[in-house]
């Protein structure tokens, strides 16, 4: 499931297949669908049961129950650790070195303005205190901003990096400060 519907709650359509008894009480494979109610603030790993809708019971026992085990659909901007969320994101290098304000998409869909810090090092993390999985305890969500650097296409940005290098002629990327 996408790590939004965690933030939302949703309703979702799922194809199972499974065994059930047929009309002379053999087991054959069918197919159906279930809607589903996802809770808002469910984690990865927790389980949904869905009464009712297990195995079909012996001897004329009632099914058993459905468990569906939650799992986050992988997205390369976001990760999660219990209710609290890590995305990633991509600033530019004078946002990092001067500050200010960025605007940011969050994994519920909110658009939200966060400022920067001057001087932030690529890999650092700001918190964005209980914007994280909601519950009773919302988790919290961890903006790990990474510096990209433009390409250089034209005459003047390559000589703007040049006037950059020109400027900084002590620093070194490798030399680990």
């Amino acid at each position: 499931m996408d790590l939004r519907d965690a933030y939302t709650g949703a309703e979702r359509m799922l194809t199972l297949r499974g065994a059930k008894l047929d009309e002379h009480g053999h087991l054959v494979n069918e197919e159906r669908q279930l809607q589903v109610t996802i809770p808002k603030g469910v984690r990865e790993g927790q389980l949904i049961r869905l009464s009712g809708q297990g195995s079909p019971g012996y001897g004329g026992a009632p099914n058993g129950d459905l468990f569906l085990e939650v799992q986050f659909k992988p997205d390369a901007r976001w990760r999660t650790q219990d209710r609290d969320v890590y995305q990633s994101v991509n600033v530019s290098p004078w946002e990092a070195e001067l500050g200010g304000p960025i605007e940011v998409t969050t994994p519920s869909g909110a658009t939200v303005e966060v400022n920067v810090p001057a001087h932030w090092k690529s890999g650092r993390k700001l918190r964005l205190k209980e914007r994280g999985i909601p519950a009773a305890t919302p988790g919290d969500l961890y903006l790990e901003l990474h510096v990209v650097l433009p390409p250089a296409s034209t005459d003047e940005q390559r000589a703007a990096y040049s006037n950059m290098a020109k400027a900084f002629p002590q620093f070194n990327p490798r030399s680990g400060q």
